[in-house]
């Protein structure tokens, strides 16, 4: 598996991604037609032509968008670690003020202003990390650029590589400050000589800065799963999962579909234990605010992050323990097992583990509880925790458990 050798990434667990463009102007219809796909695909999907879809640029004006506010908010209520923006998707406009294209938020907007640089202050205002999602193959708007599902065959990619997206990479990586890492995005037909041009590039100017799983042809450096799909085991090394909190990325008026907090919670969780990051997105309206349901959603997700934080950020992925236990998710590091409760009982009984323990307590508030360690009737190791009245209706909080041993001793199950 890769491994960035990066403390910061292995211990984040937790990021923002913000697809944000001119799709949210369409908002998932064009011409009274509903995209039943993803909203920021919408140019591609409905055939908009190139020169009609420039013509959204003239709308863009997000007044309302706050960057101080918005990162205060990701890292002081919703625990997030670091903020990725999509600095140029595959309609190839750019979100920020570039001198390789006009067709940019600076030059062709009402709005004038550069929205990286805006959240460029505010993440080194907040000690927040930040990077961009840049499409490196795909680009709907430029001749040359890769569209899915289209004819590419006439199209001289080197030159969009070499005109475009080599000098797009090249001033976002200048003068944004210190770039965490690059979310490169659907490699297409990008060859490895072209990767490697674009790795090589990237690496010489900030040796630093990360690249997602999809660089191309698996040269990445982490691996970036399918979106919204979370692997069943342990993984060595360090990945992370893109994600949604309703069904689409760029906001679509149509998509209420909201994940419940208690879901993501418990989705936030199980990557987290089984040793990856949680890249959740959020999709700005045309005006620059975010709807106000999936604020709702992060705000009560963000409780849960932040009174629990010890539990979550910079734990070590955890062995396969033998049982899937309903409501009971687990996270570790050193000489402690957390033991998130995410749905009400009388007590917490863990089969098959056999550490000894010296000690459990709640972990937001340090309130010791009563525990043993025991053998079932079967013989199997057994841990058996005593959880007060007052929480014994309760879900969401997280019980730390004190290992004697370094790492909890998961026991198979026997015949």
């Amino acid at each position: 598996m890769k491994d960035t050798k990066q403390k910061w990434f292995k211990d984040a667990k937790y990021g923002l991604f913000i697809h944000w463009g001119l799709y949210s102007i369409l908002a998932g219809e064009y011409k009274g037609i509903k995209t039943d796909r993803i909203a920021e695909w919408i140019e591609n999907d409905l055939n908009i032509p190139v020169e009609e879809y420039r013509k959204l640029a003239e709308q863009f004006n997000p007044t309302g968008f706050n960057a101080d506010d918005f990162v205060k908010r990701a890292k002081e209520q919703w625990g997030m670690k670091y903020i990725v923006l999509t600095a140029k998707h595959h309609e190839g406009f750019a979100m920020y003020d570039s001198k390789v294209s006009d067709f940019n938020v600076v030059k062709a907007t009402p709005y004038g202003k550069d929205i990286l640089k805006e959240l460029q202050l505010a993440c080194e205002k907040y000690d927040v990390k930040m990077g961009f999602y840049y499409s490196q193959a795909q680009d709907w708007d430029d001749p040359n650029g890769y569209m899915h599902r289209k004819d590419n065959s006439g199209k001289d990619f080197q030159k969009y590589l070499d005109e475009k997206c080599k000098p797009q990479i090249k001033e976002l990586l200048e003068n944004y400050g210190d770039i965490c890492l690059i979310w490169f995005d659907t490699p297409m037909g990008i060859t490895v000589a072209q990767t490697q041009e674009l790795i090589d590039l990237v690496k010489s100017i900030q040796p630093n800065c990360l690249l997602s799983g999809r660089t191309g042809n698996h040269m990445g450096d982490y691996m970036t799963t399918g979106d919204n799909f979370i692997p069943r085991l342990p993984y060595e090394g360090d990945w992370e999962i893109p994600a949604t909190v309703n069904d689409t990325w760029g906001f679509n008026k149509f998509d209420t579909n909201w994940k419940k907090p208690d879901d993501i919670i418990s989705r936030l969780l199980k990557i987290v234990s089984r040793g990856g990051n949680y890249l959740l997105n959020v999709g700005p309206t045309a005006e620059g605010t975010v709807p106000e349901k999936c604020v709702e959603v992060l705000d009560e997700v963000g409780k849960y992050v932040t009174e629990n934080s010890e539990a979550i950020f910079g734990t070590r992925p955890l062995g396969v323990y033998a049982y899937e236990i309903p409501g009971i998710e687990l996270t570790g590091r050193a000489h402690k097992l957390y033991v998130h409760v995410l749905s009400p009982r009388t007590r917490i009984e863990l089969l098959n583990i056999g550490n000894e323990l010296k000690g459990a307590y709640v972990l937001s508030t340090g309130e010791q509880l009563e525990y043993s360690t025991l053998k079932c009737c079967e013989g199997d190791g057994m841990i058996e925790v005593e959880l007060p009245e007052k929480l014994r209706s309760q879900k969401n909080f997280c019980v730390c458990l004190e290992l004697i041993e370094e790492e909890p001793i998961f026991e198979a199950i026997k015949g």
